[in-house]
């Protein structure tokens, strides 16, 4: 079985989902830590309730960005993890984690990359009048938001919806997909090679794998 650590910063509702594809046997894998920046992030509730080992680790006990993501590396590793899933991790990694866990860090981000990179995405896409969102789940590089695309998955933006109603159509999208996605990835499926995202045996274009077919 491949090992999961999955980082969280708060809620953790798509870490619940692949708690629960887990359960299912629907990712033949074991999700062995949860790691979260924020000590009250109810992420390490759900973890907890699982039965998974749930750390939390506060930037202001280091100097340094890089000095806290080397501890996290450490205790990332003593989980030997195949994979490092990013599900709603608020902070920045240096390019030191980046590299460390280069090919198997996976991130989902609400937008269909590369719209609308970085924060308040539902906001920019209610302000813009876009008649379509999404999310994004994509390899990790350097590049803020800008590694290579797996998967998209497209809602529908309605005249009078709310950040509210957008974000609740994106989860549920979310939901669905990441633990598609993580479930490949553990399969041996899904690698990312040259710079671009392979699956089975072919790179994917750059809007990821084409959900319909």
């Amino acid at each position: 079985m491949k090992n999961i650590v999955v980082l969280i910063s708060g809620n953790g509702s798509n870490l619940q989902a692949i708690i629960d594809a887990c359960k299912q046997k629907k990712i033949n894998g074991t999700l062995r830590a949860v790691f979260s920046n924020k000590a009250d992030a109810f992420g390490l509730e759900r973890a907890r309730e699982a039965g998974i080992a749930a750390h939390a680790l506060s930037a202001s006990q280091f100097a340094s960005r890089e000095a806290f993501d080397r501890e996290l590396v450490q205790e990332i590793d003593a989980y030997a993890p195949d994979v490092v899933v990013l599900a709603g991790y608020m902070r920045i990694l240096s390019p030191a984690f980046v590299a460390h866990f280069a090919g198997r860090l996976l991130n989902i981000h609400p937008s269909l990359l590369p719209k609308y990179p970085g924060l308040n995405t539902h906001r920019q896409v209610l302000d813009n009048g876009d008649e379509e969102h999404g999310t994004s789940v994509h390899f990790v590089t350097d590049e803020l938001d800008g590694g290579p695309v797996i998967l998209q998955a497209k809602v529908p933006v309605f005249e009078g919806d709310s950040e509210e109603d957008v974000t609740a159509r994106v989860q549920a999208q979310e939901h669905a997909i990441y633990p598609l996605v993580v479930s490949w990835f553990v399969d041996g499926r899904l690698e990312m090679r040259n710079g671009a995202a392979w699956l089975d045996g072919a790179p994917l274009p750059p809007q990821g794998h084409a959900a319909e077919e």
